[in-house]
């Protein structure tokens, strides 16, 4: 039997870099068939780039300016690394999808459809949800498409939402499920890519 295709693989990051972090060191353990070609931000301050660079990956940046030239740049940049796979992972800026339609996901903290959309992101999320009076949440992984949260769902993974819940403690609940949903969803891409017509 042959060793399954191992996907050179983009990660795309803003912030903290929590999702970033579990994606590399799942791909370092052999428990996803990808390689991490590169992590590209377009800020320099933002911890991600202090935590990837501790895990021996130096980040690409990738400074944005407004419109299609920031789009191009990020091309430029994929396509520099060889990109096959684009992770967005706590990712902040539009990413036009273009050439990387069907090979691009994304992780949001919430269970879509509902919470999802220009401006949720983080604590906001978790809170609107606390504020809807849902008994339940999570985060979804998402094949992206050319609207905000928006495209066909790959893997869910749900916590409860307790009463003396807080954003940070919802927050801190659903990260939990976040690393082995991104794994799970990458490997089911994989598959989907191979598996016979």
């Amino acid at each position: 039997m042959a060793p399954p295709r191992i996907w050179r693989a983009a990660i795309l990051v803003s912030g903290g870099g929590s999702n970033a972090l579990n994606v590399l060191r799942a791909s370092h353990a052999g428990e996803i068939p990808i390689t991490v070609a590169a992590v590209i931000a377009h800020r320099t301050d933002i911890p991600a780039i202090e935590r990837c660079r501790a895990e021996g990956i130096e980040p690409h940046i990738v400074p944005l300016p407004a419109g299609d030239a920031a789009s191009d740049a990020v091309d430029q940049a994929l396509r520099s690394v060889d990109a096959e796979l684009v992770l967005l992972a706590g990712y902040l800026r539009r990413f036009r999808v273009g050439p990387w339609a069907g090979r691009t996901l994304n992780i949001h903290p919430a269970l879509l459809p509902n919470f999802g959309g220009q401006g949720m992101f983080g604590e906001q999320v978790h809170a609107a949800v606390l504020k809807s009076g849902a008994h339940e949440s999570g985060c979804t992984v998402h094949m992206v498409d050319d609207h905000y949260d928006h495209g066909a769902t790959i893997v869910q993974r749900r916590v409860p939402v307790l009463s003396t819940d807080t954003p940070q403690t919802l927050s801190a609940r659903v990260q939990r499920e976040e690393a082995t949903a991104y794994c799970e969803a990458i490997r089911t891409w994989a598959m989907q890519q191979t598996a016979p017509a």
